[in-house]
């Protein structure tokens, strides 16, 4: 049977239980970061950019649709075409109310990929007063549409599009859709590691209000935003923003030991993934496994972006 997501936010709220007593880690940072990157990037001014974040529709097609699509699943990669993400595959989370989730990523046998990504749909009214299950896992959130409100401890964070948290393993935090409109966003969950001597603290921030670094030997025409800090090792992972201009390249095939999670935002581009060359849009989604060969050309006619996870600073663990 098709469930549509109003089908959840209709069953009202689930029984939620009292967050448990946690430790806090670090200070909370809320202002955007400002890092020491060389190659800064902005059109003048203040440094605020038109950016678009693309939310995919989730009706389900019509009986005349065509069922062929960009959909592929292979040892290295997988592609999640915005077109899959339909209100037939929709997930509900344990202690989120009023929410509608699709997953898009999941470890897997063989530990091809190691982290979760999610695409949540949060109605008015609904949010979670215990969202993350786990104590030791960390999260990041990234807002494409409306306004949720976060609350790091006993203080209340109103993210809009552009703005992100990211959420040290059992640090205490609540989010909540007091709007109207429905709140759409990203969030990206992983086991932390730790490292003796080192905390990560919360950070608040919009990707709008941050400088971008060129990458060089590019005119400035691809580009990265970096919402995590790249020199501190209490942080285990980063997500960053990567812009390309229409006709920019990655001009050869990265090949790291990295894990990408890499969900399209604006614009389209010709990928190499492994050895296959794959249209992708805004509103795909990409899981790439360590060592997956990877480059793009950017198709135009506007900017190519894509929110990307990965995997960073710590050892590779042997036993």
């Amino acid at each position: 049977m098709i469930c549509s997501k109003n089908a959840f936010y209709n069953r009202g709220c689930f029984p939620l239980t009292p967050h448990q007593s946690r430790s806090v880690r670090g200070r909370l940072k809320i202002e955007t970061p400002a890092y020491n990157h060389s190659h800064r990037y902005h059109n003048g001014g203040p440094r605020v950019r038109k950016a678009t974040y693309f939310t995919p529709r989730t009706e389900v097609p019509a009986q005349t649709e065509l069922i062929t699509d960009r959909s592929v699943v292979t040892e290295a990669y997988t592609v999640i075409p915005r077109g899959a993400l339909r209100d037939s595959v929709v997930s509900e989370l344990p202690g989120w109310n009023r929410t509608a989730t699709w997953i898009l990523n999941r470890p897997v046998a063989s530990g091809a990929t190691t982290f979760s990504q999610y695409l949540l749909e949060v109605a008015a009214g609904g949010g979670s007063t215990d969202p993350e299950p786990e104590e030791g896992v960390e999260g990041f959130i990234f807002i494409l549409e409306g306004r949720l409100t976060l609350t790091l401890e006993r203080d209340e964070h109103e993210l809009e599009p552009g703005g992100f948290a990211f959420l040290p393993a059992g640090y205490p935090w609540t989010a909540k859709n007091i709007q109207t409109e429905p709140a759409k966003f990203q969030w990206i969950r992983k086991a932390y590691q730790p490292l003796a001597g080192y905390e990560p603290a919360p950070i608040i921030g919009n990707e709008r209000e941050m400088d971008a670094s060129g990458m060089p030997g590019t005119d400035n025409k691809w580009r990265t935003t970096r919402m995590i800090p790249t020199d501190d090792l209490a942080y285990d992972m980063h997500v960053n923003i990567v812009t390309f201009e229409a006709g920019a390249v990655i001009p050869f095939a990265e090949t790291h030991v990295m894990e990408h999670g890499l969900y399209v935002l604006e614009g389209k581009s010709v990928y190499r993934l492994n050895q296959d060359w794959v249209e992708i849009q805004e509103g795909d989604y990409v899981s790439l496994r360590a060592f997956c060969p990877q480059a793009c050309y950017a198709g135009g006619p506007g900017n190519f972006r894509y929110l990307l996870y990965k995997d960073m600073n710590r050892h590779v663990q042997l036993t």
